[in-house]
């Protein structure tokens, strides 16, 4: 272990204990009408010297070192417990958060999960965990944890899903609900017929499947048009929303029902802008 990491881990460890950890919400919105679908939860680290630090750098530190179990038990409370604040203003949704393969191996990790929910009141089926599909190779081995997930009502989506290593039948052996097509294909979706094909056979798998199909990184309007077209049913991305404090999610869904229509007809432009702006003279 590096020195450097050694003393990311130590700054890990105390931000922990000091809830300087936090969460931004990043909305998904259903393709067929615009409405919320659900959010996914993106832990933030604002390290007092070294700034905003990725999940990418501390994750897999906080993996290697044994302080996996503690961030995910922390974001599941602090996610769980922001689904009862929206809830007393009316927004009912889905949150989805990130788990590391490294959690599943403990065999009572989805009573622990269901007991959390129970304790706080708050609806199994609203919380997904995403899982991506790098960690599908390992997980195939922790079949029945998967499985006691879904049986309590708890969704399992996979992350970046056409990247990855994992076969199709993987795919059909693990107890998932959504696939998450992977942005590099979203992105060149209006330009390439075979990232547009890709698109379309993951999105019918999926529905041949029984899963929901996400196109993940939508960040133009023409991008938003294909995959609608390509028939996926929810849809991610800046185009939708940046990744937002939980305070602001009630006036940007107001306020993206109402851009909604003009996103759907109008010639591509930046309309987050538009959105952002009406939100924040709502509040």
């Amino acid at each position: 272990m590096t020195r450097e990491d050694k003393e990311l881990l130590a700054a890990l460890e105390r931000a922990l204990k000091a809830q300087h950890l936090h969460m931004f919400y990043q909305p998904k919105v259903r393709l067929r009408d615009g409405s919320l679908a659900g959010v996914e939860a993106l832990m933030r680290w604002d390290h007092p010297e070294l700034g905003a630090i990725e999940p990418s750098r501390f994750i897999p530190i906080a993996e290697e070192h044994g302080l996996i179990d503690d961030l995910t038990l922390w974001g599941l409370r602090t996610i769980l417990r922001q689904w009862l604040d929206w809830c007393e203003d009316g927004i009912d949704t889905t949150i989805a958060f990130n788990i590391s393969a490294l959690s599943l191996q403990h065999l009572d990790f989805p009573d622990l999960v269901e007991r959390m929910c129970r304790a706080l009141e708050v609806p199994a089926d609203r919380l997904v965990l995403e899982l991506t599909e790098g960690a599908t190779q390992p997980l195939v081995k922790l079949m029945d944890t998967l499985t006691r997930f879904r049986i309590k009502g708890i969704g399992l989506a996979i992350d970046d899903f056409g990247t990855g290593y994992s076969s199709l039948m993987q795919l059909r052996q693990l107890p998932f609900t959504e696939v998450k097509v992977d942005r590099a294909f979203v992105d060149d979706v209006p330009r390439s017929r075979d990232c547009r094909l890709i698109v379309q056979t993951v999105t019918e798998l999926a529905h041949g499947l029984g899963l929901t199909a996400t196109a993940e990184g939508v960040e133009t309007l023409d991008q938003l048009h294909w995959v609608a077209e390509l028939g996926c049913d929810l849809a991610q991305g800046y185009l939708i929303s940046p990744p937002m404090e939980p305070g602001v999610l009630g006036v940007w869904k107001k306020a993206f029902r109402r851009a909604w229509p003009k996103m759907m007809t109008e010639e591509p432009l930046a309309l987050w802008g538009d959105v952002e702006a009406d939100a924040l003279g709502e509040r």
